[in-house]
């Protein structure tokens, strides 16, 4: 069996830590720094030559993070190591997938080509913002759902009169999954938005007077849409109201809208990015264990696909 390793770039090494502990290993010992102009530095501490290297970093603003991560890849490969795969739980830039006014980049697809560049052999990452971005690489991509942990997290809540809504129709096949898990009815938010950053909710397709309603969302931004989505629902009549969110991107006011959010009773994020500030009305289920299940069959070449593959 080859040797494999576990290292981490600074954008959350906690999560990195957890990965590692769950596979009976302590991170590789890396020197990340900055100089005094901001320029960053990486030398990997230990030999690497030879090792399968798995290196997590999640690619959050500011735009050093995903830097860190390319440059990590980089010292990776001139140190002759076997293969490495970025870990990336949070893919930042993923939102800008099209081209869809002229004149814009189309960053998801640029981002895949940098980490390629830079030297990984082989992708592991978490609830794209879109699955199409799978297409954009040449290189092997694994697409984890943090679905099965936040499912058996709501399980525990033992709501009935249950239904599942989806803030937008880009959301609509992963609230389906979970209304099924969980038994429930779905729901549909038509938004409209009228400038970046800025939600309007326009209707409720669905049945929501008198339900417990759980919102299903892949992130939250500034929270315009997320929160909008919620307010709307209580004013349909719904019961008890819980969010669900696997990156807390949280930036801007987001937390101002979540504590000012009477209509919310619970929001259930995952650590793929680390919290700014903590909350009472956040619960944070980690996905620790599925990147270290993923990481070991990757190593072994075992399939993992049928370990995290969500309902569409």
């Amino acid at each position: 069996m080859l040797d494999f390793k576990i290292a981490s770039g600074r954008s959350n090494r906690v999560l990195a830590e957890k990965v590692a502990a769950n596979l009976g290993l302590e991170l590789s010992e890396t020197t990340i720094r900055n100089f005094s102009d901001g320029e960053i530095w990486v030398k990997y501490e230990e030999n690497v030559r030879g090792v399968d290297l798995f290196v997590i970093q999640s690619t959050f603003s500011p735009a050093d993070n995903l830097l860190e991560l390319l440059i990590l890849l980089d010292a990776a490969k001139r140190a002759s190591v076997r293969r490495v795969t970025a870990v990336i739980p949070y893919y930042g830039y993923a939102r800008q997938d099209r081209k869809d006014q002229p004149r814009v980049s189309i960053t998801a697809k640029l981002i895949a080509n940098l980490l390629a560049v830079a030297g990984a052999n082989r992708i592991i990452t978490i609830d794209l913002h879109s699955s199409q971005i799978q297409g954009f690489f040449d290189i092997p991509l694994d697409h984890l759902y943090a679905s099965p942990v936040l499912i058996k997290r709501l399980m525990k809540l033992n709501l009935d009169s249950l239904s599942v809504a989806s803030p937008d129709v880009g959301g609509l096949k992963t609230a389906r999954s979970y209304a099924k898990k969980l038994g429930a009815n779905l729901i549909l938010v038509d938004k409209r938005r009228p400038s970046h950053n800025v939600a309007e909710v326009v209707n409720v397709i669905g049945d929501v007077q008198n339900k417990n309603v759980i919102v299903v969302d892949d992130l939250i931004d500034t929270g315009s849409t997320f929160f909008s989505t919620v307010n709307a629902l209580k004013e349909k009549g719904a019961n008890k109201i819980f969010g669900v969110c696997v990156h807390p991107v949280f930036s801007g006011n987001a937390f101002e809208k979540l504590e000012n959010c009477e209509a919310l009773e619970k929001l259930y994020v995952t650590d793929t990015i680390p919290l700014q500030k903590n909350s009472d009305k956040i619960e944070v289920v980690s996905i620790s264990e599925i990147l270290s299940e993923a990481i070991i069959r990757t190593h072994d070449n075992r399939s993992i696909s049928s370990l995290f593959e969500i309902e569409r």
